[in-house]
């Protein structure tokens, strides 16, 4: 249509589907601009990322580049820059973690819940101390051992933030 306007909306669903550009902001805050699929795909911190859509979110600590710790356990990831042993947030989206045998996964965990929600199931399983949030088209059964795999890709590495209310980051025109 060619026409400009500024919808503003607390609806995630019609806010990524309505708009070319999104502007997420938290306390007068801008947390971050792009268009729907940089903001769900390349969040720039935890606010975000928690504020569109669902996220596992964890506490975390960059070990080197392409290594963080979660949970106890070392993960790949493709992050780097991030400096050695600092803490980090980590925020791996429910369809990306894959449930696999026990001993395939890099933890291992029990399925504690089911919610059937049209095109996939949604599942929490238990696992090193966490509820995981799983999206999954296979529906596993309560209670049943699974293992955990999330591909180094899908992995989402962020500073943490400084203050609670997530300081503004600069925004580049």
């Amino acid at each position: 249509l060619g026409i400009t306007f500024v919808y503003v909306t607390h609806d995630q669903e019609e806010a990524l589907t309505m708009s070319d550009t999104i502007v997420v902001m938290n306390q007068g805050y801008i947390q971050q601009i792009g268009t729907p699929e940089d903001i769900y795909n390349e969040p720039q911190n935890a606010f975000v990322a928690d504020f569109i859509g669902d996220s596992n979110i964890l506490d975390g600590r960059m070990i080197r580049d392409k290594l963080v710790e979660i949970l106890g356990l070392k993960f790949d990831c493709v992050d780097t820059g991030f400096g050695e042993n600092k803490p980090v947030d980590v925020v791996i989206r429910p369809e990306d973690v894959e449930l696999v045998k026990p001993e395939k996964g890099i933890l291992s965990g029990r399925v504690t819940s089911i919610i059937f929600k049209g095109v996939h199931y949604e599942m929490e399983v238990h696992a090193n101390g966490y509820d995981w949030l799983v999206h999954s088209t296979r529906l596993q059964e309560v209670g049943k051992e699974v293992g955990i795999y999330v591909d180094p890709f899908n992995i989402q590495i962020m500073n943490k933030p400084e203050s609670t209310d997530e300081e503004a980051v600069p925004v580049e025109e």
